[in-house]
């Protein structure tokens, strides 16, 4: 029985998955998850939820490895909120890499309990250690990186572009 969910488990999974789907659906739209819009936000609320409803559940009787990540997006969460203030000129930067990394983060215990768990008969991975969740990982981590680069070119062509803008016109 150990692939079977609790009610808590059930309802922390569904939170989860529209909370990645918002996340995708910002990327998509803004380019990034943007504090600033109701698609950020949205993303940041499920997120929150979901790591909190994450706390208590212990299916191995103790904390493990996801129990702490959920306590770093917590802490993550707020701190990619307030970027601007925290920041300064860097916070468009930093916001971009904070709020990537909350999702990265939420992802990688996602893939590790889908692969355990999936199918229920005979699940893809015995273990965390296997190899075909170490090459999820391996991939998630790629294309977190390859996405934060990405987004961190969008925001600098962005400020250079407004400077241009915001320059003033030279007549002589």
């Amino acid at each position: 029985m150990p692939n079977h969910l609790s009610i808590l488990g059930i309802i922390h999974t569904a939170i989860s998955i529209i909370a990645v789907l918002a996340a995708f659906y910002a990327l998509f739209r803004d380019g990034k998850i943007d504090p600033a819009n109701s698609r950020g936000r949205s993303y940041i609320w499920l997120t929150a939820i979901t790591c909190l409803t994450a706390l208590p559940i212990m299916k191995t009787g103790h904390l493990t490895p996801g129990h702490y990540v959920a306590v770093v997006v917590l802490v993550l969460l707020p701190i990619g909120v307030y970027a601007g203030r925290i920041f300064g000129k860097a916070s468009a930067y930093a916001q971009v890499i904070i709020m990537s990394t909350t999702l990265f983060l939420s992802l990688i215990p996602s893939i590790v309990e889908t692969l355990t768990r999936v199918p229920l008969s005979k699940p893809l991975a015995a273990d965390p250690n296997a190899p075909i969740i170490q090459n999820g990982l391996m991939g998630l981590l790629i294309m977190y990186v390859a996405g934060v680069i990405y987004q961190l070119v969008k925001v600098s062509a962005k400020r250079k572009s407004a400077k241009k803008d915001s320059s003033p016109i030279n007549l002589a």
